[in-house]
């Protein structure tokens, strides 16, 4: 079990599907619309599990090509509902498939044809572009194309590869998928336990080293957290956003298409792009095998068209889709319920003896088949407390799973709450010396909640009232300039170095500059304090800007081995505050060290920005002479960047004498 990693990093308190595994067992699921695969013997080997897997959405040549991302991207910002745009992605297939096997076929004199061929020469680009989707191309994957069709495409099979290509059936109207208990009432503690949770203060105002701000705009909520004065993380939360913030939702996903080559499985989980599943991350029993030892294919695990429980463990990102695992996990304030499985631990966060004491709580509270993770913040908890949130996960789960047996996949079955109460789910506790929203509708809601998980914290809840102020709250506490400077590719070092910060496709670049350091005594000696100033404010900009994936730091040159390892072990320990699982290696004899960072969503950058229409994010405009550049068909200037799909970025013409 994964509980704990880079320096006591707990993956309980990582939020849903950031903790241990245990036995795997077959996820829960509606009946499939194909037969259950026979599941035969294969190679012996070690099951893998989701951390063994690379990030590795891109490989597939089944992915988008840019053009198609893009104006997916475009259209999703707009957060239309799910049943509105299977409406939509209806009509688009109909009007530039069945519309054009009508007109050449000479049939289509009804009225009804003839709106259809209208509709086509309006929406036929759109379709094109629609069925360019993973798992929804063109060309079916048992080699049927649409040159083969003939007729007024009212045969049952015109209609399966209409289906196809839009991703399944129409979706039905079901109910609401199943919302987070935030609260069911308070806990009634005594004087002592109160003040064991109630913190520090000083002359009647409450102290801590942290401080959240909420400000509700029109377009998003944003959410900044300080250290003292300094800006250490900030969230932005769009309102109704079932696109690209899902991360934590429980789908009832449809399998697209399963690519063995690939190890991975395209799920229609009903958003603009289709999620992706890997084969590490599929939950089965083993008592289904027969042989026990075997690792199945994932062929042999998924069938096209078959329905799967899953939950989403990354956002999508650029014009990447989701990624899924079979694994459910709802997280509650003070414990993580894993249904379906064996799974039991503890923060190891919490001290000895502490853990000692919800142990024997979590023996009692346990419900059968399901496994627990307790949470840092269950720390002097009640067990009463402990077994309320355990009997509000397990009644969620119940409902989840209900729905599951109602509702025809692609559906929503479990959404996550929005951000700011995440947030405070999550890292409200003592250490914060209090919440601040300026919106009074949110502030209300924030205040009950918190004055039932925590009422020894209710008072650390305010209102900012922008019109009595005359300063917006970011402004009041200095967060717009320390987010400007956080969007900038150079940060300054207290001593006059710098750092150089660019992100790439493949990795993020981080370079480290003496810049106006000189020193005093030695050249090692300057070169070893300003790496030491590097280390502290890398790890500071890796948490703020929310970076992830695989970083290379390059320090200045150091000849001392003891400087090395010394600059590695303060960026260890400054990296050891960060509770988004990290990974970092030793420096190489070129200064280089290497790092990975897990990726949950789009970084700071990108929720903060769009790309410029004129150069695509490329930075630079070509010269007029020169024209647009075309890029995968897609015609843009400035937008060289990117590897040719079929050249795999060489030429394949060579120069003959």
């Amino acid at each position: 079990m994964n509980v704990s990693e880079n320096g006591g990093d707990d993956a309980a308190d990582r939020g849903p599907n950031d903790g241990a595994r245990s036995r795997p067992t077959a996820p829960k699921a509606s009946q499939s619309d194909a037969p259950k695969p026979k599941i035969g013997d294969t190679r012996p080997g070690p099951v893998p599990t989701a951390n063994d897997q690379p990030e590795r959405t891109q490989a597939s040549s089944k992915q988008p090509s840019s053009k198609q991302a893009s104006s997916g991207q475009a259209s999703s910002k707009q957060a239309p509902s799910r049943q509105a745009e299977s409406d939509t992605n209806t009509t688009k297939s109909r009007g530039g498939n069945s519309g054009n096997r009508q007109k050449g076929s000479g049939q289509g004199k009804t009225a009804q044809n003839k709106g259809q061929n209208k509709n086509n020469q309006a929406n036929g680009g759109q379709a094109k572009q629609q069925d360019g989707q993973p798992g929804r191309g063109s060309s079916d994957e048992d080699g049927s194309a649409d040159s083969n069709d003939v007729g007024d495409g009212s045969s049952p099979a015109a209609k399966r590869r209409r289906r196809r290509r839009r991703g399944g059936k129409k979706r039905p109207e079901g109910g609401q998928p199943v919302e987070a208990v935030v609260a069911d009432g308070p806990v009634e503690l005594d004087e002592a336990q109160l003040s064991r949770r109630r913190g520090r203060s000083r002359n009647g105002r409450p102290v801590g080293r942290y401080l959240m701000v909420v400000s509700k705009k029109e377009e998003a909520t944003h959410i900044a957290v300080l250290e003292g004065r300094h800006l250490i993380e900030y969230y932005v939360s769009r309102p109704s956003d079932d696109v690209f913030q899902i991360h934590g939702n429980i789908y009832l996903g449809k399998v697209q298409n399963v690519l063995p080559g690939m190890e991975a499985a395209f799920v229609d989980i009903g958003t603009p792009k289709n999620a992706v599943l890997y084969r590490g991350d599929v939950q089965y029993d083993k008592s289904d095998l027969d042989d026990p030892n075997a690792r199945p294919k994932i062929e042999q695990l998924l069938k096209p068209k078959q329905t799967a429980l899953c939950q989403v463990t990354k956002n999508p990102i650029a014009h990447k889709g989701a990624r899924l695992t079979t694994e459910v996990s709802l997280p509650g304030r003070f414990v993580v319920l894993v249904p379906n499985s064996d799974t039991y631990g503890i923060s190891k966060r919490l001290p000895d003896q502490e853990r000692r004491r919800l142990r024997q709580i979590l023996d009692k509270a346990r419900p059968k088949g399901h496994g627990l993770i307790v949470r840092t913040a269950a720390e002097n908890v009640t067990a009463e407390e402990i077994q309320r949130d355990v009997a509000g996960l397990v009644q969620q789960w119940e409902q989840i799973e209900a729905m599951a047996k109602s509702s025809k996949s692609p559906e929503l079955l479990y959404r996550e709450p929005d951000m700011s109460t995440r947030m405070i789910r999550e890292e409200f506790n003592k250490e914060y010396r209090g919440v601040i929203i300026d919106d009074q509708l949110l502030f209300d809601e924030v205040s009950d909640y918190i004055s039932v998980i925590t009422p020894a914290l209710a008072d650390r809840v305010e209102y900012y009232d922008e019109a009595s102020e005359g300063l917006p709250l970011l402004e009041r506490h200095h967060v717009h300039e320390q987010l400007h400077k956080a969007l900038d590719r150079k940060v300054w070092l207290p001593s006059g170095g710098s750092l150089i910060i660019e992100g790439t496709e493949a990795l993020t670049v981080i370079d480290v500059n003496t810049g106006k350091n000189v020193g005093s005594s030695s050249l090692e000696e300057t070169v070893f304090r300003n790496n030491l100033e590097a280390a502290e404010e890398v790890a500071h900009q890796l948490r703020l800007r929310d970076i992830g994936g695989i970083i290379v730091i390059d320090f200045v040159d150091m000849e001392d081995r003891k400087n090395r390892d010394e600059v590695m072990r303060v960026f260890r320990k400054a990296l050891a505050r960060d509770k988004t699982r990290t990974q970092v290696f030793e420096i190489s004899e070129l200064g280089l060290a290497e790092m990975t960072r897990k990726r949950i969503g789009e970084g700071l950058l990108e929720s903060l920005s769009s790309s410029c229409p004129h150069c695509t994010g490329r930075g630079l405009n070509l010269e007029e002479w020169i024209g647009p550049v075309k890029n995968n068909g897609a015609s843009s200037v400035g937008s060289g960047g990117g590897k040719s799909r079929r050249s795999g970025g060489k030429s394949r013409s060579r120069k003959r004498s």
